[in-house]
């Protein structure tokens, strides 16, 4: 080997491991500058509507992958959000009675939120290990999922694939809420094998009582990573063969392009993302219900997702970011407006109806949604020439 390849051999190796290894770095920075920083300065109420942010983000920028970068149009996103949920609340919720003998909470500090009160303990317990396997596993779950429904429906294009996910959603929705009434007692829990404790999800009642672990540290630490993934992936070879679908499939296939492989690969990458919000909302409320995850709302994340613009990750998030306020700002406006009016000229509950005109107003101003294909540092202005 000579000289000048050794010398530039363990530079590239340690410039290869930081980029490999830098975005995880500054995931978990910026999960505990949320989590330490940001959530005592702000408050409950305020934490909350950011960890909602949070989540929406994840479930916007995962529903892009199919919808924007390679063109389907998939409207049964909620139910790999439901099958993720589900699954991580059965790991967490019977995993606890196995290893804690109640299905309580045994995190650390990151899974404990500043108006619980102190907490004197581990920054990681046992629980939070539960919790970190129990995402992943309602990712794969999902991803799962997503294998089998997208490989065959796939094939297909515009309308019947609309209608094929829409179907799935309202499959997985039916099915989880035909699931036998859960298991609440120890000695229960420890008689059951654990293939039958997969059915004992409480049905029509939801899925109760799940442990408490989704803090503003878990859910970006989610989001950063979800973000990096979508970025590079829409910079690298499989993101462009991902755009080439979208703009023109035949001629993708023409280029040596498997549209279908690449299609399906999408398709379980959003699922797999979904699957992990899932994970974090049920771990949020402490309960799930198939019930609350239909069309509806994969409705609403399809509209944050052409808001923000078909195929482009920033725009994905300011619209996940902007919906998600935007409720909660007319909803306290309203109710400031109230406190100054007599009882009988309050104005009324129009949060709703206003959100809706908003969204019919951007639609016809700028149909594109906010950046379009393009993301937000595309945006930068050009520097006129110097004159010779």
């Amino acid at each position: 080997m000579s000289a000048a390849a050794h010398r530039d051999g363990p530079p590239a190796v340690w410039a290869h491991a930081w980029r490999s290894g830098a975005p995880l770095l500054v995931a978990v920075g910026v999960g505990l500058l949320m989590h330490f920083a940001v959530q005592p300065a702000v408050g409950a109420f305020k934490a909350r509507v950011l960890v909602d942010i949070g989540i929406n983000v994840i479930l916007a920028v995962s529903l892009t992958l199919v919808n924007g970068f390679t063109g389907q149009f998939s409207i049964g996103h909620a139910g790999f959000m439901a099958l993720g949920g589900y699954a991580a609340g059965a790991l967490s919720y019977y995993g606890s009675y196995q290893l804690f003998g109640a299905a309580a909470f045994n995190g650390g500090v990151l899974s404990w939120t500043a108006s619980q009160g102190p907490f004197h303990g581990p920054w990681v317990g046992g629980g939070d290990l539960l919790f970190v396997a129990a995402c992943l596993v309602g990712g794969l779950v999902a991803a799962g999922a997503g294998y089998l429904v997208g490989l065959p429906s796939l094939r297909l294009r515009g309308d019947y694939l609309a209608i094929v996910t829409l179907g799935f959603g309202e499959i997985v929705r039916v099915v989880l809420q035909s699931t036998q009434t859960q298991l609440s007692q120890a000695a229960e829990v420890a008689a059951t094998p654990w293939p039958l404790l997969t059915l004992k999800l409480g049905g029509a009642l939801g899925f109760i009582g799940l442990p408490f672990y989704t803090t503003l540290f878990w859910v970006y630490l989610a989001v950063a990573l979800t973000l990096t993934v979508a970025i590079r992936l829409k910079r690298s070879s499989y993101g462009r063969a991902f755009l080439a679908i979208r703009e023109d499939e035949v001629a993708a296939e023409a280029l040596g392009v498997h549209t279908t492989r690449y299609k399906v690969r999408a398709f379980v990458l959003a699922a797999f993302l979904a699957g992990v919000a899932g994970a974090l909302y049920a771990h949020l409320v402490g309960s799930i219900n198939a019930g609350e995850l239909g069309f509806q709302k994969s409705f609403e994340v399809v509209i944050m997702v052409v808001l923000g613009g078909m195929g482009s990750v920033s725009g994905s998030t300011l619209a996940a970011i902007v919906l998600t306020l935007l409720p909660e700002l007319l909803r306290t406006v309203t109710g400031s407006v109230n406190t100054y009016l007599p009882p009988a000229y309050e104005l009324p509950d129009l949060r709703m109806i206003i959100y809706s005109l908003a969204l019919i107003l951007m639609m016809i101003l700028r149909p594109q949604g906010f950046f379009g294909l393009r993301e937000i540092w595309d945006w930068r202005v050009r520097r006129r020439p110097r004159p010779a």
